[in-house]
């Protein structure tokens, strides 16, 4: 099982995605002149939006559905992965595809806030919503739908589960073991499934206002404390930081670690953790309640900031400064290119991280991160589950309401359970598999948009001189040109008798 999925991997990851996926990012830099730098400002000032209705979330829910997740597992055991795949150097790829991919997350975003539809009572939209209203191609909206539903409903809650698993057996140990049908499992692990299975059954049969009430409070608390951590690290080793910062750059650049193998595990696990054009942000986006497009955006943009600037740094430098790490070798002989702890130290997990704090905070640290590690991937499984019912509404738009939503909450809940007792290798592999389906299939077809109709560049430039003129920010997208874009004529629409009525 494990070599076939690594084959389909990598066919799926091969070099040809990678660099699309950072070509992407720079082109819609360029086409933007730089959005995500320019408007940072106002970036920042759209985050106090509170615009929640009956029918959709405010841009801080959406930013917070959003960063739960992009801010997950790939922030605490993806980052360690990346270090001890690709060599320090993968941190500076990972920085790289954060700041192109925030101009993709601006485009992907802003597409899924146009074409929105009001369906039973909510927002919904996303990939499947804009290939098929914008490029007026449903066969494409239906594949992307079905990769999103594999990826995000099957492969990816697994990770996630997997990773909080790890982590409790790496803070409490196993406990007794119990003989299951997947083999034996610790007691530990098995009664921190049961809690996360009663509490995601609460959350997500509450649908998305529920998700969004919860992952409000819980997303920013998670964050900051984490990146707290941090930079205490980081102020009781100020010493270290010049030579720890020259050591990713320098890496990024040379054979040490591989020059492919750098760049791969950072971008990789860069679009794995930040999500910029994979196709997952724009579903939280399209539910946000705002005046104009471009405003959930530029917040969308910032979220990639948040997640790969701000909590993947912090991650890779209580990794670096304490020196917790290995470097795996090219041969297949188990060798180290860098070893400073025990060989069989498990890469693709959060062992790194947690070996980090315990060198500095003890077990307190520790047992921190399988906190930190659980709330990270318990909101990123209820966005994957967000976006899955998205994809299924989608579906049963097509197919005639034939696919029965309570059959993927229950798939979800499965395969979380499958993954919190899994300990196969290839978990990590399967959810890489997730991610790429959808990166195809979204980032060639938000190019394509881009070369038919540019409604992303009009959006941009339509928001920017109302800016300059003072206001009010409204969105007609027929004085624009957009076609099909029917939640916003109907409200322009509705506005205009408004004003007339009065």
């Amino acid at each position: 099982m494990n070599e076939i999925v690594s084959s389909i991997n990598d066919v799926i990851w091969s070099p040809a995605l990678i660099y699309l996926c950072l070509g992407a990012g720079l082109f819609y830099s360029i086409q933007t002149r730089f959005v995500q730098v320019r408007m940072i400002r106002e970036m920042w000032k759209l985050l106090l939006n509170n615009n929640e209705s009956a029918k959709g979330i405010s841009s801080f829910q959406a930013l917070a559905v959003s960063l739960s997740g992009r801010v997950g597992v790939g922030n605490i055991a993806g980052v360690a992965a990346a270090i001890g795949f690709g060599g320090p150097g993968a941190v500076f790829w990972m920085w790289v595809v954060a700041f192109l991919g925030a101009s993709t997350a601006y485009a992907e975003s802003t597409l899924g806030q146009i074409y929105k539809v009001e369906q039973n009572g909510q927002y919904r939209g996303g990939p499947a919503f804009y290939f098929e209203r914008c490029l007026g191609w449903r066969p494409l909206g239906v594949i992307f739908a079905i990769s999103a539903i594999i990826g995000c409903g099957i492969f990816l809650p697994g990770v996630q589960a997997n990773a909080v698993g790890n982590a409790v057996t790496q803070v409490f140990g196993e406990g007794t073991m119990v003989v299951t049908s997947f083999g034996e499992v610790g007691s530990y692990k098995l009664i921190s499934l049961a809690f996360i299975l009663m509490v995601l059954g609460f959350i997500i049969f509450g649908g998305i206002r529920r998700i969004a009430h919860f992952t409000q409070i819980v997303v920013p608390f998670m964050a900051l404390g984490y990146i707290i951590m941090a930079l205490i690290v980081v102020f009781l080793n100020l010493d270290k930081i010049p030579s720890v910062i020259g050591l990713i750059f320098s890496d990024a650049f040379t054979a040490q670690a591989g020059f492919g193998a750098a760049i791969g595990w950072g971008v990789k696990r860069g679009i794995y953790s930040n999500e910029a054009g994979q196709g997952t942000g724009p579903h939280a986006a399209a539910a946000a309640e705002v005046d104009h497009p471009s405003q959930q955006g530029l917040v969308q943009a910032f979220s990639v900031y948040v997640d790969t600037l701000f909590v993947c740094t912090a991650t890779a430098l209580m990794i670096l400064i304490t020196q917790q790490y290995n470097v795996v070798g090219t041969l297949t002989d188990g060798s180290f290119i860098v070893q400073n702890v025990a060989a069989t130290t498990e890469i693709g997990s959060a062992a790194f991280t947690q070996m980090a704090l315990l060198s500095i905070f003890g077990n307190f640290g520790q047992l921190f991160v399988g906190v930190a590690l659980f709330f990270f991937a318990f909101t990123t499984i209820l966005a994957y589950y967000y976006i899955t019912e998205t994809n299924v509404a989608y579906l049963n738009q097509v197919f005639n309401n034939r696919l029965p939503n309570i059959l993927f909450k229950l798939l979800l809940m499965f395969m979380v359970a499958y993954g919190t007792v899994n300990t196969a290798g290839y978990i990590w592999t399967i959810g890489d598999i997730g991610v790429g389906l959808m990166a195809w299939v979204n980032v060639l077809g938000i190019l394509l948009i881009f070369f038919v109709h540019k409604p992303t560049m009009l959006c941009l430039k339509d928001y920017e001189d109302q800016k300059k003129a003072g206001g009010p920010i409204t969105f007609n997208p027929v004085k624009l040109g957009i076609k099909n874009a029917t939640f916003w004529e109907a409200r322009w629409q509705k506005q205009q008798a408004s004003d007339k009525a009065e």
